[in-house]
C-alpha cells in the first residue's frame, strides 16, 4: 500500500463530505449507556510529538469547542485491535496471560522503529494524524499476530472491522454539527503537511480499553519492551 495516495483519498474524499454536511457526528461520545470495551495493542507517540498536536488542537478548540478533543493522554497509534470493543465485553471472560503469551511469540526479535507524524487525513466522522514509517516492520508484526493467534482458539476480531494498514492516530472526532465549518476547513488545510515530529517506537502496551481509549476507563494489561 501507498500509504500517502491512501491519506490522500481518504481527506479528499472526508473533505468532500463535509463541505457537503454528508459528514457523520458520534451520538455516544457523551452517553453513559455506552459500555463498549475490548482490548487493544497500542504505541503512543512521545511528549513532544504530543504538544505539538495540541498545539493543533487548540486552535481548532477556538473555533469548534463542542467538538471532542482527544488529549494527550489518550492518543495513541493502534498496532492490532485484539478484540474489537462491544457492549459489555468484560476482562473476566477472557485469560489475559494466553494473549500476552501469543503477542510475545509474535514479537520475538522485533526491532524499535521509528514513526513520522506528517500531515492530517480525515474521515466523515474524525481528524487524524498521519504515521510514515521507514520500513515495513509495524505491518511485518501485524501478520505474525495475524497468523499466530489463527492458530489458537481465543476469542479475537482482528480485521474484522478492515485490515489495519496505517499508522495514524485520531485526535479529533465529531460530535455536533459545525458552528464554523469554512474556518475549520481551513486550519486543516494550514496544517495538511504539518510535521509533528519522528518518535522512537521501544515498547507496546496491551490495554483493556473503552471506545476513545479515554485514560480513565483504560487498564494496561502488559508492557512489551522491543529489542
Amino acid at each position: 500500500m501507498n500509504l500517502q495516495e491512501h491519506y490522500n483519498k481518504l481527506y479528499q474524499d472526508s473533505i468532500q463530505k463535509i463541505q457537503s454536511d454528508s459528514y457523520q457526528t458520534d451520538q455516544l461520545i457523551d452517553s453513559d449507556n455506552d459500555k463498549r470495551y475490548g482490548i487493544t495493542l497500542l504505541l503512543r507517540p512521545d511528549n513532544i510529538v504530543k504538544t505539538n498536536i495540541q498545539k493543533l488542537l487548540s486552535k481548532v478548540k477556538a473555533i469548534e469547542p463542542h467538538q471532542y478533543y482527544y488529549r494527550s493522554s489518550d492518543i495513541h497509534v493502534t498496532v492490532m485491535s485484539i478484540i474489537s470493543c462491544y457492549d459489555e465485553f468484560d476482562l473476566n471472560q477472557i485469560r489475559v496471560e494466553n494473549y500476552i503469551d501469543t503477542i510475545n511469540k509474535s514479537i520475538k526479535g522485533l526491532s524499535g522503529f521509528n514513526i513520522e507524524f506528517r500531515g492530517l487525513t480525515a474521515s466523515p466522522s474524525c481528524l487524524m494524524v498521519q504515521g510514515f514509517l521507514k520500513n515495513d516492520i509495524l505491518n511485518q508484526f501485524r501478520n505474525n499476530l495475524r497468523a499466530d493467534f489463527r492458530q489458537t482458539d481465543l476469542e479475537q476480531s482482528m480485521d474484522k472491522r478492515y485490515s489495519i494498514q496505517t499508522a495514524h492516530s485520531t485526535i479529533l472526532r465529531l460530535k455536533e454539527k459545525f458552528k464554523n465549518k469554512e474556518k475549520f476547513l481551513d486550519i486543516l488545510e494550514e496544517y495538511r503537511h504539518y510535521n509533528f515530529g519522528s518518535f522512537k517506537v521501544d515498547s507496546l502496551e496491551l490495554v483493556y480499553n473503552d471506545w476513545y481509549q479515554r485514560k480513565e476507563n483504560v487498564k494496561t494489561l502488559h508492557r512489551f519492551k522491543l529489542r
